[in-house]
């Protein structure tokens, strides 16, 4: 027996729902299919959103001889066959699916048959082509990025289902609901939650409670390679950022359920150190006890640790202040604005008469003396700029204040001095 998401999968552009700035009847691929110029396209999209599909139909619309070749699983000796199929064939067309995982001795191999016409190449991916496709590659192919599914459209696809399966039980609205909420936006994952649903549930109505039992757990995608995975991690940090404590807790909970403990404790520790970092300096060590919990108690007990760190991280006062400092210093290392160090500070066994020596703070008042620390050539340079968002770093800007005020008292009394 056919899967149901099989039966329905759309022979036509008119029956895909979602993409009609592609596929509609002024989508820039019907334009091509109707003036039949075809060219070399990477379609870019989330998981189940219609990638495959679309590459099908146009496929079967322009009539050509077509091949697919999976990046991540076929070999090179898959390719050199469809090489020469097509090499006796006026049109082909070859769906290269995960076009991202290609490899650079495959993609040398493929490049010359794309370049001459010999094949017209659809890549598939889930990545961001402009970051993960090699430029040669790329730039031989027009880009689309496919629209993410909305509810209703989401909702149109089980109403198709209902007809196409030829259900006769009544379903209850929230039970659509839970589905389109539980699909994570998957046609595949929506039509097949649908197809077990009315299958496995013996009564002529069909409720929430039967929906909950019939698909148990909602379905995560965190795929380690894919966009999605870091838009969760993007989200989780972004919300902490932004202190919306609920947003955080919610992203938290995506990467719990996904059990992605390594890169969530990871960016978690980047986030103390980032984004809260002086504003609350003991959130990093506290971090840091949470992740270690979490990864030896493991699920479902790590959620709690998780959970409790990320609530104060989220409602805990924000600096960036150390973050932006250190990147000012790298850039100047980076672009060579530096010099050697003043010879006071150096480990040296001596110094002449006329070389000014090391002076110890803590023989001055305050553990402060008015000397040079940074190289001739950048002295003046300001990498740290406080931002008194806390009492935490309010106490760092009173301190750096009061330096800033010593520096000054030297300075004046260096130019009456100079009168």
């Amino acid at each position: 027996m056919q899967p149901l998401a099989y039966i329905m999968r759309p022979l036509t552009f008119e029956d895909i729902v979602g993409q009609d700035h592609l596929v509609g009847k002024s989508g820039i691929i019907t334009k091509m299919i109707e003036h039949k110029r075809l060219t070399s396209i990477i379609l870019y999209g989330d998981p189940g959103c219609g990638k495959t599909t679309i590459a099908e139909a146009t496929c079967k619309l322009s009539g050509f001889k077509w091949h697919k070749f999976n990046a991540s699983t076929d070999k090179k000796e898959n390719l050199k066959q469809i090489l020469n199929e097509a090499s006796f064939e006026e049109n082909s067309i070859i769906i290269v699916d995960e076009i991202h995982r290609m490899k650079k001795d495959i993609q040398d191999f493929l490049l010359p048959s794309v370049e001459d016409g010999t094949l017209t190449l659809i890549g598939l991916t889930t990545v961001n082509p402009y970051h993960s496709v090699n430029p040669a590659i790329r730039s031989r192919c027009s880009i689309y990025r496919l629209n993410d599914l909305k509810n209703e459209d989401l909702r149109i696809i089980l109403d198709k289902a209902y007809i196409k399966s030829e259900c006769k039980k009544i379903i209850d609205e929230d039970v659509y609901e839970y589905l389109i909420n539980s699909s994570n936006k998957e046609i595949r994952t929506l039509i097949n939650s649908f197809d077990v649903l009315i299958n496995v549930i013996d009564n002529n109505e069909i409720h929430l409670n039967d929906a909950i039992k019939a698909i148990q757990k909602a379905n995560i995608s965190i795929d380690a390679n894919g966009d999605s995975y870091y838009d969760t991690l993007s989200g989780l940090q972004k919300s902490i950022r932004g202190s919306d404590v609920d947003a955080s807790l919610h992203y938290l909970a995506k990467l719990i359920e996904a059990e992605d403990y390594v890169s969530l404790t990871r960016r978690l520790m980047a986030i103390a150190y980032e984004d809260i970092g002086l504003a609350n300096p003991g959130i990093g060590p506290r971090v840091m006890a949470a992740c270690d919990a979490a990864i030896q108690l493991g699920s479902p007990e790590a959620r709690l640790p998780l959970s409790v760190v990320v609530i104060e991280m989220a409602l805990s006062p924000k600096s960036n202040s150390a973050y932006l400092a250190i990147d000012k210093a790298i850039s100047d290392i980076k672009n060579g604005k530096s010099g050697s160090l003043p010879n006071h500070l150096k480990n040296l066994p001596s110094f002449s008469k006329d070389q000014e020596s090391y002076k110890y703070p803590h023989d001055y008042p305050n553990a402060w003396v008015d000397q040079q620390y940074l190289p001739d050539s950048i002295k003046d340079a300001k990498y740290y700029i406080p931002k008194p968002t806390s009492q935490s770093e309010i106490s760092l800007y009173n301190r750096y204040k009061e330096i800033e005020g010593y520096k000054n008292i030297t300075k004046d009394n260096k130019k009456s001095s100079v009168k």
